[in-house]
């Protein structure tokens, strides 16, 4: 029987692919035997150092360079993953979030995914081909006033550049996808729940439920793994899913309480 995803050979760059769902991307595409190669502004020792690209692609200079490296290691991209995202803006709502909080939060989450592709996909349209994801998260649809509000706000800008980016040139043979998650139990997530349980005094499962219902329930009963999120990235991204461009794609288990 032959292999269901096939992305052996595939150029691909992705954001981010240090941490979390994006390592676990990062992997997944090499395992695949796909040629990757991943942006940030430092290696991890774990990390190939050929694969790895040192960048802080918040700037425009930075993803200019990242343009520059994957064409000269690659010789052009077939996938950009742009994983790249995060909130550091502080609690308090939106009485809290100054000019600057607002603008790095746009910097992190919108612009380099706008940069990077503005210098790629014209080389996609060039060759006829090409797939763009845009890991978007569900607080576009759920923003939390107390903590998330410039972070929902530019994933919300994101989701609507990736859905006029992909009527550009789905008709010049490039596919654009956006990829929405809720919670993912990465590292990072694991130490969040670790300190909510210990300030609850309660234990793991417990933090967990702390951090669920702060969303308002996941009828999944559990947050998504960063390897189930890299599975759809890897599907989207593959001929199987050839057909589909312009959509989004949410794994949250069940968290979004809408149609």
């Amino acid at each position: 029987m032959t292999d269901f995803l096939k992305l052996t050979g595939k150029r691909v760059l992705i954001t981010g692919g240090t941490k979390g769902a994006g390592a676990a991307t990062f992997q997944l595409f090499r395992d695949f035997g796909a040629n990757v190669i991943t942006a940030a502004r430092s290696r991890p020792e774990t990390l190939p150092e050929d694969a790895f690209i040192a960048a802080d692609l918040t700037t425009d200079q930075g993803c200019i360079s990242v343009a520059e490296a994957a064409r000269q290691r690659l010789g052009g991209v077939d996938i950009i993953v742009h994983m790249l995202g995060g909130s550091s803006s502080p609690a308090g709502g939106f009485g809290a979030l100054s000019d600057m909080h607002w603008h790095q939060e746009l910097d992190l989450n919108l612009f380099p995914a706008v940069r990077l592709d503005r210098q790629l996909v014209p080389d996609m349209i060039k060759q006829g081909h090409g797939v763009v994801v845009h890991v978007s998260s569900i607080q576009r649809q759920l923003p939390l006033p107390e903590s998330t509000t410039a972070y929902a706000a530019a994933k919300a800008a994101l989701s609507t550049y990736s859905k006029s980016l992909s009527k550009e040139v789905s008709p010049k043979g490039v596919r654009v996808v956006r990829v929405s998650p809720g919670w993912i139990e990465t590292e990072a997530a694991v130490r969040l729940t670790e300190r909510l349980a210990a300030q609850a005094g309660t234990d793991y499962a417990g933090g967990k439920k702390i951090i669920m219902d702060s969303l308002g329930g996941i009828p999944l009963g559990r947050p998504a793994s960063p390897e189930e999120v890299a599975n759809l990235i890897a599907f989207v991204t593959s001929d199987r899913a050839g057909a589909i461009t312009g959509t989004e794609y949410v794994i949250d288990g069940g968290t979004v309480p809408t149609v």
